[in-house]
């Protein structure tokens, strides 16, 4: 159990000094993170609804932040480049994010032009009965682009990396907020990037 939670870490801190060295990408993460949290709470009153927060306020953010925010060129601080460090991620690098980014958009549209999604679903009656398909559209994605990595990972390197990847991905929510809510203040002060503590 220690050797899980140790790969767990591992993944921790290895998506922190890759991938969130910039405070506004930092602080973006807060605000994703209070938004999934949000998203959590609701999944057991409106699970529509809880995809909606989570893929509009969550992802929006989140991915804002790596994609406008985070530096992109040679890794001073960890001595590696761009390529590697895309190559090495555990979870969705850039690449498979605009795949999963590109059939987020695509669901919407889907449902629009097909509202029994080709005789899969029950048709959406009205404007509400649309937005709710979309949301439980976009909580299959999720749940889908979630488990398939998992396994994914299980099999290029072990079940236990694959489930600690799922695991910190689920937990990303709490360990962002305990780790970032000091980035909007550092911000403030004029630090652009955070100094990373080697080790973890």
């Amino acid at each position: 159990m220690s050797m899980f939670w140790d790969q767990v870490r591992t993944l921790r801190w290895d998506d922190h000094r890759y991938y969130h060295q910039c405070r506004i990408n930092q602080t973006l993460h807060l605000i994703s993170a209070i938004s999934f949290l949000v998203g959590y709470a609701l999944l057991f009153v409106d699970p529509a609804a809880a995809a909606w927060v989570g893929w509009c306020v969550g992802m929006v953010t989140r991915q804002s932040g790596h994609i406008f925010f985070e530096p992109r060129g040679y890794d001073h601080l960890n001595q590696a480049t761009d390529a590697h460090k895309e190559a090495i991620k555990a979870g969705y690098n850039m690449r498979r994010k605009a795949v999963l980014i590109g059939v987020w958009l695509t669901v919407p549209v889907l449902l629009a032009l097909s509202p029994s999604l080709f005789g899969l679903i029950e048709p959406a009656v009205g404007r509400a009965g649309y937005l709710h398909d979309v949301g439980l559209a976009w909580l299959m994605l999720g749940a889908s682009g979630l488990a398939l990595r998992g396994l994914q990972l299980a099999v290029l390197r072990s079940p236990s990396w694959g489930l600690a990847w799922v695991t910190k991905v689920l937990t990303d929510p709490l360990h962002n907020v305990d780790i970032y809510w000091r980035s909007p203040l550092a911000l403030l002060r004029g630090q652009r990037y955070d100094p990373l503590e080697r080790g973890h």
